[in-house]
């Protein structure tokens, strides 16, 4: 049976549906817990794992680092096993960023594991958790990201476009710097889910 690997959005498993989609069953459907409501049925899964992006924490992690929580991974590729702290929004600043790493310790920060934790318990199925470094320790994001959440909690990407043209100069070249960060997160996983072992 295969496992089913759960991220937010569907450039998080882009690099995964092109290096080994064959592997893995996949799925997207938004932030946080909307996650989760994507896993309806658990008939012919063996497990669940939570991938995507995540914001760096730790100081030494850098832009594509593959960072597992799990004992269970593993993988010719190289990687950091480190505690990935999952948290309702966004992480927007260094300072908060350094906040958290001091409170837990983590190694990383994102916004769905927990809730794809929780269905893959009340699956009675195993549970993993790979996330992939888009933002560093030290950065700001170009925006606060949770300031462009609609109800349901999914970022308006056309919310955000307007706010980058608001501010071409200062916004819009971040924006594209961190485009091209998710970019590189999402090949690395790619590459690191087509050689692991769960």
């Amino acid at each position: 049976m295969p496992w089913l690997i759960v991220a937010a959005e569907t450039r998080e498993i882009a690099g995964i549906r092109k290096q080994a989609s064959g592997r893995w069953l996949l799925a997207a459907n938004g932030p946080g817990a909307l996650a989760a409501q994507a896993l309806r049925d658990k008939s012919n899964v063996e497990g669940i794992v939570s991938t995507g992006f995540c914001g760096a924490l730790d100081p030494a992690l850098r832009i594509g680092d593959i960072v597992v929580s799990s004992a269970e991974v593993l993988s010719p590729r190289p990687f950091v096993r480190g505690e990935i702290l999952s948290v309702d929004r966004v992480a927007v600043t260094a300072a908060e960023k350094r906040a958290l790493r001091e409170r837990t310790g983590a190694a990383a920060v994102e916004m769905e594991a927990r809730v794809v934790e929780a269905k893959a318990r009340e699956w009675g199925v195993p549970f993993r958790c790979v996330k992939a470094v888009s933002d560093l320790a030290a950065e700001d994001m170009p925006l606060d990201f949770n300031l462009y959440r609609d109800s349901e909690g999914r970022f308006s990407r056309s919310r955000i476009a307007l706010a980058a043209i608001a501010r071409p100069f200062s916004v819009m070249p971040r924006l594209q710097r961190l485009d091209r960060h998710c970019r590189v997160a999402a090949e690395r996983l790619g590459e690191f889910f087509a050689d692991c072992t769960l």
